[in-house]
């Protein structure tokens, strides 16, 4: 019986990160023939890549610091991986101390050097957005499979695109008419990010350069009410940020908007970007997620390029994107009365059949 040989992906990132390396996945897929296997840190990792046709092997590692001595999963990945000796290794690990601990666990799984190849080897363009810059590593080949592999180039898409399970779009469906939210237009709302909350609570919005205030999240919903009053407006993000979501909720004191984060999986929250009105988010992984099921989006950027990590979307026009550098470096340097104008801006999904006249002149 053949050994399988699926191209080994490691990232040891966040949602973002991890979401990002789908158009990688599937070039790889395109080159050699089988789908990947892919080492990652977080169990997101396992929902966001379960049933994806690019994807044949998740190994998922919750707490990849920790040291090797007290983490049996760790020894896990080595297990798995050394039955990967004879496969491609594309490692698409930045961070310094991330790729140690890859350069280790390789090390000792009995992997050759000469099976891998590194992002960090390849220069970033000036100007270029990651997934351009992980498909330059999708397209390079380990020494050791330059042979067989370096004519197998292979043109795929750059937007990032995941599948909808029958199954996900069925649990979604319930969901939707048990919270009675089913038949509404839904447009999402994403106020936090990975830096918003610490151990102790809040950090504080001087302190985050992806913080937009209260009062602007309120006038953004009042708008919203306003044109689509038959809409609801769901308060999204992790199960930690349920509580500071919560917060945003009670102090504007809005009818129709509701907190979801601790009911929206990442499975869930796949099918219900799938068929959502549209979403209004700051630059963070969900905002990707948004663009790659073809939600409308609105994304703030801070003190990051969004030539660098601009969410994208196979619908034409569906991504608008405010601040930045050279624009500014805080969200909170955005207006709401850009955002509504650049939610007014987004196309209405196929089968929308809704009107939402001009906004600005009659809301501030």
């Amino acid at each position: 019986m053949p050994i399988p040989f699926h191209p080994l992906v490691i990232r040891f990132g966040r949602l973002g990160d991890t979401l990002l390396l789908q158009p990688l996945l599937r070039r790889l897929h395109a080159r050699y023939g089988e789908p990947c296997a892919l080492l990652a840190a977080g169990g997101y990792a396992l929902d966001l890549y379960r049933g994806q046709p690019d994807v044949a092997d998740v190994i998922a590692l919750r707490s990849h610091h920790r040291p090797l001595p007290l983490s049996p999963e760790q020894w896990r990945a080595i297990a798995a991986l050394r039955r990967m000796r004879h496969v491609p290794v594309y490692v698409c690990e930045p961070q310094p101390r991330s790729l140690e601990r890859i350069r280790l666990l390789l090390k000792l799984a009995g992997i050759p050097d000469r099976h891998c190849v590194y992002l960090n080897d390849i220069p970033l363009a000036p100007g270029g957005h990651w997934i351009e810059h992980l498909l330059q590593l999708a397209d390079s080949t380990p020494p050791a499979f330059a042979d067989r592999f370096a004519k197998a180039a292979s043109a795929t898409s750059a937007v990032p695109e995941f599948v909808v399970s029958a199954a996900e779009r069925a649990d979604c469906d319930r969901w939707l008419a048990a919270r009675g939210l089913a038949g509404h237009p839904l447009v999402l709302l994403q106020p936090a990010n990975k830096r918003t909350m610490r151990w102790h609570g809040v950090r504080k919005a001087s302190d985050d350069d992806k913080s937009w205030p209260l009062e602007n999240w309120a006038g953004v919903v009042a708008a919203i009410r306003i044109q689509l009053p038959q809409a609801r407006v769901l308060l999204c993000g992790s199960p930690a940020e349920y509580g500071y979501l919560e917060s945003i909720r009670a102090a504007m004191a809005q009818p129709d908007v509701e907190v979801v984060a601790r009911e929206l999986l990442l499975p869930r929250m796949r099918a219900l970007l799938a068929m959502a009105h549209s979403m209004i988010s700051v630059d963070t992984g969900p905002a990707h997620l948004a663009a790659a099921m073809g939600c409308p989006l609105v994304v703030m950027f801070g003190s990051v390029s969004p030539s660098h990590w601009r969410p994208r979307s196979r619908v034409p026009d569906a991504v608008q994107v405010l601040g930045g550098p050279p624009a500014s470096t805080r969200v909170d340097a955005i207006t709401p009365e850009q955002v509504i104008e650049a939610w007014h801006a987004l196309p209405l999904r196929a089968g929308e059949n809704v009107n939402v006249p001009g906004l600005k002149s009659q809301l501030f």
